[in-house]
């Protein structure tokens, strides 16, 4: 992969991909003898969702990737509106999974049901958004932008530092959400007790 973009773009797909994974592998064990720590893992992995790839991912394919795209590639319209509409309802999307697990944990198992439900949808729908940017977007982006396009890319995206790719400048705010989310996900998922 020659941009760095690109690169920053398939690391953040990637570790995104494994924070999903292994918030269904979490709800999947469920609480079990320690709803507290169980709760309190969830919570930080949907505030990750929230806080790096929602606000700031999505807004800078939204705002920098696809116009260009959209401009040198108009068979790929429909494709875009469905990403921007995906990156526009997103944010809501994860805000009502918050919801729905406080509502599981405050209110008990009758609550249970309807947050898995609501996973286990936008845990497909994200999978499916990243494959289409990255088998459909990224490789048409490859054909059609030009240098000064990728530099500006490369440029913005450099800024992310996603610090659960582990390549980026550590973050000492995020690195507590990390650290958080390792030591008390039991294993395989971090290293808390099971």
């Amino acid at each position: 992969m020659a941009h760095a973009s690109l690169r920053i773009i398939h690391d953040e797909h990637a570790a995104l991909s494994a924070m999903l994974q292994s918030l269904r592998m979490m709800i999947r064990r469920g609480p079990g003898d320690g709803p507290e720590q169980f709760f309190d893992v969830l919570r930080a992995m949907l505030f990750y969702i929230d806080e790096f790839p929602e606000r700031l991912h999505h807004t800078k394919e939204t705002e920098l990737l696809f116009p260009p795209v959209r401009a040198r590639a108009p068979h790929l319209h429909e494709a875009l509106d469905r990403l921007d509409r995906d990156h526009a309802r997103g944010e809501a999307a994860v805000r009502e999974l918050q919801h729905l697990l406080l509502a599981w944990e405050l209110l008990g198992d009758s609550r249970r049901e309807a947050f898995e439900l609501a996973v286990a949808r936008y845990l497909d729908f994200y999978l499916e958004h990243m494959k289409l940017e990255e088998t459909v977007i990224l490789p048409e982006a490859e054909k059609v932008l030009s240098a000064k396009d990728w530099q500006a890319l490369d440029e913005a995206f450099a800024t992310n530092c996603d610090p659960l790719t582990g390549k980026y400048p550590r973050d000492p705010v995020y690195d507590r959400l990390f650290t958080r989310i390792v030591m008390r996900a039991p294993a395989p998922i971090g290293v808390g007790a099971g």
